[in-house]
């Protein structure tokens, strides 16, 4: 059996979260995709998958083969792809990962209207709460919203955010009043999991060089966005987000930003890509199209959580 082969039916599984699944996209039976993941297992020597009647894991040893698998696709990709003469023709498979909310609700449908344009590309949109490594999981661009490490990634910024205390207007004008950070010990306060339990963090105030931490006990703590906000929404307490996740709600009057003086300095945006991957004409193209629609919709957000 062919290898590299025997690695697209592996990373098709992977893709499609189940064997069946990978069968299905490629067109194979059961029984030849479970003979390739086999060939691959016996040619390493080692399992790569935990395999049950209706799902498949990737061992320890398997989470590195297949990261490897991709960077060995996606290079052969574009070998084949720059050896046709096509730098200027956009095709192929585009993976793409941003975070949960921001891919959701802004990325995706600019992926969509790519998509239109270009029928010769198809995508794969991973959306995760953390931080993913382009190169080892064999993706071609990220929308990222952080500071950015030096790296070999080739960025362009396309926003910044705010960080960010909001609560609706029925709570507001029943809560006692919040003058300042000290005041949100006395308040009902919705948290997420991703932000901490115990406390709320903010700049040192002037003359002073230490972080602020505010203790809260918080009277709901869930692990989503969407909880939060919703929570918030109803008149539930007061919640901390950021400020892109609620410009539709501040804009409509739903819920009011509080505290505005005292929040973090913005986190930029920025859309990223391995070095070398911008030679690639799907990258490219992606690139050229995405990063002004997603200027242009950050900006409109923050104008909408703006004082």
């Amino acid at each position: 059996m062919d290898r590299i082969d025997a690695m697209r039916v592996f990373v098709s599984a992977l893709d499609e979260g189940s064997l069946a699944g990978a069968g299905r996209v490629l067109g194979r039976s059961p029984a030849a995709v479970t003979r390739a993941i086999t060939f691959l297992e016996n040619h390493v020597g080692v399992q790569l998958l935990h395999r049950t009647t209706r799902s498949i894991r990737l061992s320890e040893a398997g989470e590195r083969y297949a990261a490897a698998c991709r960077r060995i696709l996606t290079d052969l990709e574009e070998a084949d792809m720059l050896a046709a003469g096509e730098r200027g023709a956009p095709r192929g498979l585009l993976s793409i990962t941003a975070p949960l909310v921001s891919g959701a609700r802004i990325l995706r449908p600019i992926l969509d209207a790519f998509l239109d344009q270009h029928p010769t590309v198809k995508a794969r949109l991973l959306l995760l709460d953390r931080t993913v490594s382009l190169v080892d999981e064999g993706l071609d661009v990220g929308l990222r919203i952080a500071h950015l490490p030096d790296s070999t990634l080739i960025a362009t910024r396309v926003g910044e955010v705010r960080k960010v205390l909001c609560a609706s207007p029925a709570y507001l004008d029943s809560a006692a009043p919040i003058e300042s950070t000290a005041d949100l010990v006395h308040q009902r306060c919705i948290q997420m999991t991703a932000f901490g339990q115990e406390s709320w963090n903010f700049p040192p105030v002037s003359g002073s060089s230490g972080t602020r931490h505010v203790t809260i006990e918080p009277r709901l703590v869930v692990n989503t966005v969407e909880a939060a906000v919703e929570s918030a929404l109803e008149g539930r307490g007061i919640t901390r987000v950021l400020s892109y996740q609620i410009a539709d709600e501040v804009a409509a009057g739903r819920l009011r930003i509080i505290l505005a003086g005292d929040e973090p300095a913005p986190l930029p945006v920025h859309l990223i890509t391995p070095e070398g991957r911008l030679s690639v004409p799907k990258v490219r193209a992606f690139f050229d199209f995405a990063a002004p629609h997603l200027k242009a919709e950050f900006a409109r957000r923050q104008r909408a959580c703006a004082d």
